[in-house]
């Protein structure tokens, strides 16, 4: 099974999580099983002193799941970070499509999320031409070489999501 994925990529502060968020509801409406991955440049904690699932890993577990009958979490440590890839391809077999935040130097499909004002430049069509970029989401016109979609429209984003990337290989 070939999982399909696309990576919203932007400036921090562009508004990548709030767009995630209004695609993967409009997304949930039409029925897909939606995965999320969020890329963090920096460093993380899902575990809070005190807590017992950190009082494990803090003792030197280098795998810890707590798990409850609505969720799990897993802590895994690692001396390397997993590529995009491993991550989809062991924690996203059950869903039919991968929204992710970041991963910009990934060969994923790309939409680059872009405001007015925010920055002059697209990450994908500035020092380098990224040629995954298969859209831009905007709140001003563009000359672009690929499809410019609404930044305040998701369901036109979620349109064009299943155009290209859920139905693209049917």
């Amino acid at each position: 099974m070939i999982t399909k994925a696309v990576s919203f990529v932007a400036v921090s502060g562009t508004g990548k999580t709030t767009l995630l968020e209004k695609v993967i509801a409009e997304l949930k409406l039409r029925g897909y099983r939606i995965g999320a991955i969020k890329h963090d440049a920096h460093h993380f904690d899902i575990d809070h002193p005190g807590k017992d699932s950190h009082r494990l890993t803090a003792a030197g577990a280098d795998t810890m799941v707590i798990s409850s009958p609505e969720k799990l979490a897993l802590v895994k440590k690692h001396a390397e970070p997993p590529s995009i890839e491993e991550l989809i391809t062991t924690y996203f077999s059950d869903v039919d499509l991968i929204l992710i935040e970041g991963f910009k130097k990934s060969s994923l499909p790309k939409i680059e999320v872009h405001r007015r004002g925010w920055s002059s430049t697209l990450i994908c069509r500035g020092n380098e031409h990224d040629p995954t970029l298969i859209a831009v989401a905007s709140d001003e016109p563009l000359e672009l070489d690929v499809t410019l979609l609404e930044l305040n429209n998701p369901a036109q984003i979620a349109d064009f999501i299943e155009k290209t990337i859920i139905h693209a290989t049917d």
